[in-house]
C-alpha cells in the first residue's frame, strides 16, 4: 500500500509534485526514505478517506432539497415556507462552523467529523417522521449543527497535510466529493421518492451514512506530527526539518487574530457570502425550477441537477490548477474569472426558452461548473492567508458568511419567488455574482508567505 501511495502521490498531479519521493529524500531538508514512503502513504489515505467521508454529508443534506416539490405537493406548503427550513439549517451551519472550527484547531478531526457524520444520520431517520413546518424546522436546525462539523476537520487535514505550491490543486481533486455526493443525492432521491415515498430519501441515505461513520473513523488520523512525521513543508522541501516548528504552539489569542485581524480574508468571506446566495440558492431550488418553470418531470430535474454537480466537478478541478500552475498560487484571478462568466451564464439560463431540455441542461451545467471553482479557492486562500494552524478558524469563519448567504439564498429567493417569481429571483442571483466578484478582485494579487519566502 505505501508503494501505491508513493507513486499516486506523484502521479495525482505531476505539474505540482515534480520530484518522485526518492528524488524528495535526497533534498528534503532531513527526512528519510522510511519517512518519505510513509508520508506518501498517508497522504492517500487522509485524501481519499475525507472526500468519501464528505460525499457522505451530502447524501444527509441536499435530500432535503429533492423533497421540496413532493412536500409542496403533499402539504400544500409555500416556497418561502419550505425555503425557511434551509434557511434555518444554514443559520445553525454558519454558527456551527464557526465554533467547531475553532475547536477542530484545538482537537483531533478524527472525533469531530465522525461525531458530526453519526448525528446528522440520526437526524435524518427522524425527519422521514415529520409532516409539520415546526417538526422539519427543529430537525433540520439539528442537523445543521451536526452538519457544521463535518467541513472544518478536512479543512485542518487538507492545510497540513499537503503545502502551498499543490494545495489548491489537491483541494480541487478533494472537492470531487461535494458534487459527487450532490450529483448521488439527486439520482437517488429522484428515484426513492418516486417509487418508495419522500421518507425513504431520508431513511436510506441515513443507514449508510451510520456504516460510513464506521469506516471514517477507522481510515482517518491527525496532523503529521501525530504519527511522528514532519511538517509538510519539509516533505516538499519547502523548509528545513529544523525550521518548520515556528508556529506550533499558536496560542488561542493568537489564532484568533490570525483570522479577525486579516483582512484579506475578511475580503474572501465577503465574497463567500455573495457566491453562496447563488450556490446554495441552486442547491435548494433548482429541482423546483426545472419542475416549475422549464417543464421538466421529477426524474427529468434530478437528472439535471446531478449533472449540475458533475459540471462542478469539472470546474473546481480546472480552477485548483489555473490557480496553482498558471497563477502561481494567487486565488484571486481565478475567482473573478469565473464570477463575471458565472454573471452570464445565470443570465442566459434565465432568459431561455422553457422546452427546450437539452437546452436548459446545458446551461445548468455551465452554471455549476462556474459555481464550483470560486468555491474551491475560498477555502484555500482562507486557510493559507491566516496559517494553517489557524485553517479550521479561518474556514469556519469563510463558511459562516457564505451559509449567511445561503440564508437568502433559500427562505429569500423563495419569498422572492412567491411575491416577484422567478424573474426577481434571478436578479437577486446576478446582482450576488457581481458582489462576489468585487470582493474576489480585492485579493487579486495575495497569495500565501510561504510562497513568497520560497520565491
Amino acid at each position: 500500500m505505501p508503494h501505491l501511495a508513493k507513486k499516486l502521490d506523484a502521479d495525482i498531479n505531476p505539474i505540482i509534485a515534480g520530484q518522485d519521493t526518492l528524488e524528495l529524500c535526497s533534498m528534503n531538508g532531513g527526512m528519510d526514505k522510511a519517512e518519505v514512503s510513509l508520508y506518501a502513504y498517508w497522504r492517500f489515505r487522509i485524501l481519499f478517506a475525507t472526500m468519501f467521508g464528505y460525499a457522505t454529508f451530502y447524501l444527509i443534506r441536499l435530500n432535503y432539497s429533492a423533497v421540496i416539490p413532493t412536500l409542496q405537493l403533499e402539504f400544500g406548503h409555500s416556497y418561502y415556507e419550505l425555503g425557511m427550513t434551509t434557511s434555518i439549517f444554514c443559520a445553525v451551519y454558519a454558527f456551527g462552523k464557526l465554533i467547531n472550527g475553532y475547536i477542530c484547531d484545538r482537537s483531533n478531526p478524527r472525533y469531530i467529523m465522525t461525531i458530526g457524520l453519526v448525528g446528522s444520520a440520526i437526524v435524518n431517520l427522524f425527519m422521514g417522521y415529520g409532516e409539520s413546518l415546526t417538526f422539519l424546522y427543529v430537525c433540520w436546525a439539528i442537523n445543521g449543527w451536526f452538519q457544521s462539523m463535518g467541513w472544518p476537520p478536512v479543512a485542518r487535514l487538507l492545510t497540513h497535510w499537503f503545502s502551498s505550491p499543490e494545495l489548491a490543486t489537491k483541494w480541487a481533486i478533494w472537492n470531487c466529493s461535494q458534487p459527487i455526493g450532490g450529483a448521488i443525492t439527486f439520482l437517488a432521491s429522484t428515484y426513492l421518492i418516486s417509487y418508495f415515498g419522500w421518507q425513504s430519501a431520508f431513511f436510506f441515505p441515513a443507514i449508510l451514512s451510520l456504516g460510513v461513520s464506521v469506516l471514517l473513523f477507522n481510515r482517518l488520523r491527525d496532523i503529521p506530527q501525530s504519527l511522528g512525521l514532519p511538517p509538510v513543508e519539509v516533505y516538499k522541501n519547502l523548509v528545513h526539518k529544523d525550521d518548520a516548528n515556528e508556529e506550533d504552539h499558536m496560542g488561542t489569542k493568537e489564532i484568533l487574530l490570525r483570522v479577525f485581524t486579516n483582512k484579506i480574508v475578511w475580503f474572501v468571506s465577503l465574497a463567500n457570502l455573495f457566491l453562496y446566495v447563488v450556490r446554495l440558492g441552486a442547491f435548494t431550488w433548482a429541482p423546483t425550477f426545472m419542475q416549475k418553470m422549464k417543464g421538466s418531470s421529477l426524474i427529468e430535474s434530478g437528472y439535471q441537477t446531478a449533472g449540475f454537480e458533475i459540471a462542478g466537478l469539472c470546474g473546481g478541478l480546472l480552477a485548483g490548477w489555473l490557480s496553482d500552475v498558471v497563477f502561481k498560487g494567487r486565488r484571486g484571478p481565478v475567482s473573478c474569472i469565473y464570477m463575471a462568466v458565472l454573471t452570464l451564464a445565470l443570465f442566459c439560463f434565465w432568459k431561455a426558452p422553457g422546452g427546450y431540455m437539452w437546452l436548459d441542461t446545458i446551461l445548468l451545467f455551465g452554471v455549476g461548473f462556474l459555481i464550483y471553482g470560486p468555491q474551491v479557492l475560498v477555502g484555500v486562500a482562507a486557510a493559507e492567508f491566516a496559517s494553517k494552524k489557524a485553517a479550521g478558524t479561518a474556514t469556519g469563519l469563510t463558511g459562516a458568511f457564505g451559509y449567511a448567504g445561503g440564508i437568502f439564498g433559500a427562505a429569500g429567493i423563495g419569498k422572492i419567488a412567491d411575491i416577484w417569481g422567478w424573474s426577481g429571483g434571478f436578479m437577486f442571483f446576478i446582482a450576488s455574482a457581481l458582489l462576489g466578484l468585487f470582493f474576489f478582485a480585492l485579493t487579486w494579487t495575495q497569495r500565501a508567505k510561504v510562497l513568497e519566502k520560497s520565491a
